[in-house]
This record gives structure tokens, C-alpha cells and sequence, in this order.
């Protein structure tokens, strides 16, 4: 699989939140394998110096960073260390974000908060931080949604609202920053194996028919099968199209 792969990124540098696990790990490989410099950024710092390890094995150079993406101060702090290391940043890959499943009438505001303060508030303050250098370097940034900021889903009423929010943001940085060379489009992941969604559990009584909406034509796939279009929007072939959510979720919501 290695060999057949194109070399899309050799010379440019890559940031990847989240990149300690599922989508953002399975996105550190495959920029790897593509000729990227990788800066792995996560909150788990054994799991994110093991991705970039991993990313070095491939012949990638690489740099773990842990950083917290809500704090405004960790992320200026990162998006500094980046440049520091490589020089130049030419995209940014927004995978950082978590899941809280609760019946909305209990969804307590601590949940609602932070859930918004990884997924949404972290994805903006990674963009404010990047996008003089994404600029310089006509760069691109790609955005991990979902299909619940597209669609209802049950119980996730924090998650949906912080994906939405993504959404809306990407087309916004879209419209104002395209005329400058900056690309920023997202995915939306649905039906995706990752050790975030195997992890989420329903409330107790919940309805389980509900769950069909949340499911795929087939089956669930793995986190390369997302980590493979975050690549294309990333890249040059990528060069026209800007504003995008692509949906990934196997037809669920065709």
C-alpha cells in the first residue's frame, strides 16, 4: 500500500491535532507515508510521542507537542514550536475533539462546556493561530466535523452544536481568506471505528431505534478511511476546492 501512494507533501510541513489516536493517528501515518514534516499535537503525551515515532519510522520527520487545544496560551505556544522546528507551515489538520452522550433534559453544563471547548473553541483558536503562516504559505486548512453537525443525533446535543460550529467556521475562513490562496474546507466523519466512538455509551432507557440514524448502508470503517480525504483536501489536488464538508459515513446519510 506504501509504495502505490504519491508523495503529495514531501517538502511541506503539517500540523495534526488529536493526533494520538483514531483519525489523527491514522492522518499522521498517511501524511507520513506522503513525504510529510509532521508536528503530532495531543493531550496524551505517551500516546502522541508514540505517533510520532511512528511517523519517523516511516521516514517522516516528526515532533510530539502536548498541548491542551482550549487553552488559548498552549496553542499559541505549539503553533511557535512548530515554526521554531520546520520554518514554515503549509497545512493544519483540526482531528482534535471529544464525545459526551447524554439525554439533552441531562446534559449538565460542565459537559456542554468543555465538549465546546475542545471541539469548537480548539478547532478556532488552531485556525487564529496557524493562519499568518498558512497564508504565507498559501496553505490549507481541513477541519474535522461530523455528519451530527449535519444531522440530528440523539444524545449528542453538545457534540452536534461544537460540529456545527465547525462547519460554520470553515466556510467562513473559506470565504474570507480565499482570495489569499487559503484553503479550509472539513470532513464528516460518521460510522468511523475509532477509540472515541466504541467508547461512547447511550443514556440507560435510551431508544434504541434512534440508533439507525447513526448508522452506515454497510458497515463501519477505519480511521484511514478519513484520514485518505483529509489528505486529498490538504493537498495541491486539492487546489480547487475550498468550502467543502465531505461527508465519510458509508451512504448514512445519502
Amino acid at each position: 500500500m506504501a509504495a502505490a501512494l504519491t508523495r503529495r507533501f514531501d517538502g511541506k510541513v503539517v500540523l495534526v491535532t488529536g493526533a494520538a489516536s483514531g483519525i489523527g493517528r491514522a492522518t499522521v501515518q498517511r501524511l507520513a507515508r506522503e513525504g510529510a514534516s509532521l508536528f503530532c499535537v495531543d493531550i496524551e503525551a505517551e500516546a502522541v510521542e508514540a505517533a510520532a515515532v511512528e511517523a519517523a519510522a516511516l521516514g517522516a520527520p516528526a515532533l510530539a507537542r502536548v498541548c491542551d487545544v482550549s487553552s488559548a496560551e498552549q496553542v499559541e505556544a505549539t503553533v511557535a514550536a512548530c515554526l521554531a522546528r520546520f520554518g514554515r507551515l503549509d497545512a493544519l489538520c483540526n482531528v482534535a475533539g471529544i464525545l459526551h452522550m447524554a439525554n439533552t433534559h441531562e446534559h449538565t453544563l460542565e459537559a456542554w462546556e468543555r465538549v465546546l471547548a475542545v471541539n469548537l473553541t480548539g478547532t478556532f483558536l488552531m485556525c487564529r493561530a496557524a493562519l499568518p503562516h498558512l497564508l504565507a504559505a498559501r496553505g490549507a486548512i481541513v477541519n474535522v466535523a461530523s455528519t451530527a453537525g449535519l444531522r440530528g443525533m440523539p444524545w449528542g446535543a453538545a457534540y452536534g452544536a461544537s460540529k456545527g460550529g465547525v462547519l460554520a467556521l470553515t466556510r467562513t475562513l473559506a470565504v474570507e481568506y480565499g482570495k489569499r490562496g487559503l484553503r479550509a474546507n472539513a470532513v464528516c466523519p460518521g460510522s468511523i471505528d475509532t477509540p472515541m466512538s466504541s467508547g461512547a455509551q447511550i443514556p440507560a432507557g435510551a431508544d434504541r431505534e434512534l440508533l439507525q440514524r447513526i448508522l452506515p448502508l454497510d458497515h463501519a470503517r477505519g480511521p484511514e478511511t478519513v484520514a485518505s480525504v483529509i489528505a486529498l483536501l490538504a493537498s495541491d489536488e486539492g487546489a480547487h476546492v475550498n468550502g467543502e464538508d465531505v461527508r465519510v459515513d458509508g451512504g448514512m446519510q445519502a
